[in-house]
């Protein structure tokens, strides 16, 4: 589906325009300022089903044997033995959350990671099961030929998961994620320059200059800002993608029934409210988005037309952005 990015109801600025707030201290408008008006209703199973057909037809594969995985980042993807699930952690799109969720369910952690602590779900915790190590990339393929294993991965709006991405990775926003000052100063530094600014002291990139260095740079130095396809492994049977915006109130038989235990322990990162249509990154991307230039904002997306694709996400213009289209 075509996303449309020519109106938005809100007057564009030039590409150097910035949002509102000052550049080096972050705002987070209040939930309070949109009502709930709607009840949020989740997409049926046969949507998600054809969905996942269609990611697959994206992805260029066909439902093959497990052992014929081929994947571009295998580090992102997971095989726990217990559960016998696998899972693709999509950065960017609750993966600490679900990577945590599953350790827990597998057996391999007893306690709830303290926020201030998240990075270890991505390191001591869950190194030993990524395919990466050849000990588990063999024990999935042995499991894959006994019996049914279940495969699935996250995904989530590319709008809100680019402001979500600048804000924990590459502001100065204190976050429950480790920031990459590295890249941040290094983008900063070299849009400053395009820019013609000279001694600015900037650390950490507008985010107008995020966005413009997304598309100038062609390199992308870290998956958090990559489409999320790319992240994906091909000839992996993935039984479903699950929207993020739906991934702590949805009902998942087949999830509940191989953990044996239910997917509200996952909660939300936003704990004002579990609707994302008022969440913050939802709110600051209607905001920051609206006041970008339109040619920018159609390279953009063309960059991540797929990601769109998979779900059928609404624009930000949309009344239920950051939702997938459904209907």
């Amino acid at each position: 589906a075509v996303v449309s990015t020519q109106s938005t109801g809100n007057t564009l600025k030039t590409p150097s325009s910035e949002p509102s707030q000052d550049e080096n201290t972050l705002k987070t408008p209040s939930s309070e300022r949109l009502q709930e008006e709607n009840t949020l209703k989740t997409p049926s199973p046969e949507w998600l089903q054809e969905q996942t057909r269609k990611t697959v037809r994206l992805l260029q594969t066909t439902k093959t044997k497990l052992g014929n995985w081929n994947c571009s980042r295998p580090r992102h993807t997971y095989f726990f033995s217990n559960i016998k699930v696998m899972f693709t952690g999509i950065p960017k799109s609750g993966c600490s959350n679900w990577i945590e969720f599953l350790l827990r369910a597998d057996g391999d952690m007893d306690h709830e990671i303290d926020p201030k602590d998240v990075y270890l779900v991505h390191t001591t915790f869950s190194n030993p099961f990524r395919l990466t190590r050849k000990e588990t990339l063999q024990e999935a393929k042995v499991a894959s030929e006994k019996e049914k294993l279940l495969s699935f991965a996250v995904v989530r709006n590319p709008w809100t998961r680019l402001v979500s991405g600048y804000r924990d990775k590459l502001s100065n926003e204190q976050t429950q994620g480790r920031s990459f000052n590295a890249i941040a100063r290094k983008m900063a530094q070299t849009m400053d320059h395009m820019d013609g600014l000279t001694d600015s002291g900037r650390t950490h990139p507008t985010f107008n200059q995020f966005l413009r260095w997304m598309v100038w740079d062609k390199s992308k130095p870290n998956d958090h800002f990559t489409p999320q396809i790319r992240t994906l492994c091909k000839d992996l049977p993935y039984d479903y993608f699950l929207p993020l915006e739906f991934s702590s109130v949805m009902e998942h038989k087949e999830i509940s029934e191989r953990i044996g235990k239910t997917v509200d322990l996952l909660g939300s990162y936003d704990r004002k409210s579990s609707d994302p249509r008022v969440q913050s990154s939802t709110l600051l991307a209607k905001e920051w988005l609206s006041q970008q230039d339109p040619q920018l904002i159609d390279q953009l997306y063309d960059m991540f037309k797929d990601d769109f694709a998979i779900m059928n996400y609404s624009n930000f213009s949309h009344p239920d952005f950051p939702l997938p289209l459904v209907d």
